[in-house]
């Protein structure tokens, strides 16, 4: 199925088809930060989100004149981003790394927050990047894709070639995952109660538009009689609510995004 560029692409993307140097690097700058933040929150390492990046753009420069468009070009960017984080994980085996090292939420925190409140915040923003690096790369990619990214989850089935109900059904597992892993640090505990439903399986699928309405209102009823569960629900959208603002705010270091110019730009034998 094609897919209609953004009237901010178009432009560049007929430059790029026709093999125009100009715009093959103006388009790919334009998306070069949700590929950067991709590989860093798939990596977890700064250094290797750098290559992933620079890869990346190399090889969509050199194939983007025979791009014709079946899919939207952040999909394929994706795409090709994923296969060289997987063949990075292949060759490191990456162990995690400190949360410090990673872009985080606390870097936005406002200056004026008192000392207990940002040290509370850092320890948040720590805890949330453990919970979603310990998933397994498999559920990892699509939360990253669907939840901090904010692809469509068709769109997240074509980079990872999987059907949409495959991506649903993995999102359901990495959203409850992190959530209990999360909660299991930073909140009191919420004690299960004897024939509840399964809510952050609810949650998730009502998020997706996969509940009917009957199934909604029998849910909001449930949970206004529950505290437990409704105390779950809430911990869910934290939990979201925090992954998407962790994501929202990373930028492309500014010595990476000189490096890739500088490769792309020698590449397509652009001057300097």
């Amino acid at each position: 199925m094609s897919s209609t560029p953004p009237p901010e692409d178009a432009a560049l993307l007929d430059a790029a088809r026709r093999g125009e140097p100009t715009g093959i690097a103006d388009l790919l700058e334009r998306h070069q930060a949700q590929i950067y933040r991709f590989g860093l929150k798939l990596c977890r390492d700064p250094e290797v989100a750098k290559e992933v990046l620079q890869e990346t753009m190399l090889s969509a420069a050199q194939n983007l004149p025979n791009f014709r468009g079946q899919a939207a070009l952040s999909t394929w960017l994706y795409t090709i981003a994923r296969s060289f984080c997987a063949k990075q994980r292949r060759r490191s085996k990456f162990a995690p790394v400190p949360s410090t090292e990673l872009p985080a939420v606390e870097q936005l925190v406002d200056a004026a927050l008192a000392p207990d409140a940002a040290l509370a915040d850092r320890q948040r923003d720590q805890a949330l990047h453990a919970a979603v690096d310990a998933l397994d790369p498999m559920y990892k990619e699509v939360l990253v894709l669907r939840d901090l990214e904010g692809l469509p989850a068709q769109e997240v089935a074509e980079v990872l070639g999987l059907s949409v109900d495959a991506v649903k059904s993995r999102l359901h597992r990495a959203r409850k995952a992190v959530r209990e892993r999360f909660v299991a640090t930073t909140e009191a505990p919420v004690p299960a109660a004897a024939g509840c439903p399964d809510i952050s399986a609810l949650w998730s699928a009502h998020l997706e538009g996969d509940i009917s309405p009957q199934q909604c209102a029998r849910m909001e009823r449930h949970l206004e009689q529950c505290a437990g569960c409704r105390r779950e629900c809430d911990s869910l959208k934290r939990t979201l609510a925090l992954c998407r603002a962790a994501q929202s705010g990373v930028p492309v270091p500014a010595e990476v995004q000189r490096a890739v110019q500088r490769a792309l730009k020698d590449f397509l034998k652009l001057p300097r």
